[in-house]
């Protein structure tokens, strides 16, 4: 009987590590990925407009000189556009100004619902990297999104237990990226002075570019490959490894829209990618924050290039994308 007793034993050592570093693979693939549960029902809800979208991007696309922090005229320009769409959506409008080397530069606000609910923040950089370059993607889409997402909480008027406030951010770009004098950085920082509590706040970085093509879609690490698609077909949440709750809860949200597949990765900072927008600049202050993205240059090779042009864009697709949004702001 010992014979056999520690024969049994040590098959079960065997087998126990074999399984340590299955199990623990399998977990390691659970706390990136963040599978759904339970998938919402969503709120009743106007459709995005595919031709309000590809009219936004268009404008802010062909505008010239392009809307670089040295161009401040083009940046104010874009600023009465975003301005004066938010106003006619119904919302309450009002301008952060802020200086930066003797300019003067605008944040745009437009907020619904209680103004002394906890806040949700859903924010765009309306500003672009470099002459030349139309940023129809980047982040033309994003201010589209959030514009349509405007028009669609003014329509429906959801009755909104936070406070809803829709931002246009601009020095996102180079050479003020992950410095003070990012409009998200200015916008954070006045959330902490304020006190206000903030339920979330949702970077839209780049949501125009998707692909069917095999092969389209990579990522910041080889492993990454074997748990997402390889075809850049689906929309991103993303977060730091251990903020599970909030990029679950607007994955979910985002998916009850139905219209387009909803991916999301949790993994630490220092991951490229990660904190590559102005969610970055709420991190910064301790405060909770996701981004909501194509993925960028690890599909669309337009990035930062004057190919970024409005043609380039799947209009259908972002529509679909604004759909889950507004799920989000309404259901957060």
């Amino acid at each position: 009987m010992t014979a056999v007793r520690k024969r049994r034993s040590w098959i079960i050592g065997i087998v126990l590590l074999l399984l340590v570093p299955v199990l623990s693979a399998v977990g390691g693939c659970w706390i990136v990925t963040n599978p759904i549960h339970v998938t919402p029902q969503p709120a009743p809800a106007p459709a995005a407009e595919t031709a309000r979208l590809e009219a936004d991007v268009r404008f802010l696309a062909a505008m010239n000189p392009s809307r670089t922090a040295n161009n401040v005229a083009a940046l104010d320009a874009a600023a009465g556009h975003i301005e004066q769409s938010f106003a006619a959506a119904g919302c309450a409008t009002a301008a952060q100004a802020f200086e930066v080397d003797g300019s003067t530069y605008r944040n745009i606000v437009c907020a619904f619902g209680p103004e002394t609910a906890p806040l949700l923040v859903v924010g765009a950089h309306y500003d672009v990297a470099g002459e030349g370059n139309p940023g129809a993607d980047d982040n033309a889409s994003g201010v589209a999104a959030i514009l349509e997402l405007a028009r669609l909480v003014g329509t429906a008027q959801p009755a909104l237990t936070h406070r809803l406030e829709l931002v246009a951010f601009t020095l996102e770009e180079p050479p003020h990226f992950k410095t003070p004098n990012m409009g998200s950085y200015v916008n954070a920082r006045g959330v902490v002075d304020s006190k206000t509590p903030l339920k979330l706040m949702i970077s839209v970085e780049m949501v125009g570019y998707f692909s069917d093509e095999p092969g389209s879609q990579d990522y910041p690490a080889g492993f990454l490959g074997w748990l997402y698609p390889d075809t850049a077909n689906f929309i991103g949440v993303v977060g730091r490894t251990f903020d599970r709750s909030p990029v679950a809860r607007v994955k979910a949200l985002m998916a009850s829209a139905g219209t387009v597949p909803v991916n999301s990765i949790n993994a630490p900072a220092t991951l490229a990618g990660i904190d590559f927008s102005d969610h970055w600049s709420f991190w910064e202050h301790g405060l909770p924050a996701v981004m909501v993205t194509d993925t960028a240059f690890f599909r669309n090779a337009n990035y930062h290039r004057p190919t970024d042009t409005a043609e380039t864009l799947d209009y259908q697709r972002m529509a679909g994308v604004v759909d889950g949004l507004y799920q989000v702001a309404a259901g957060y």
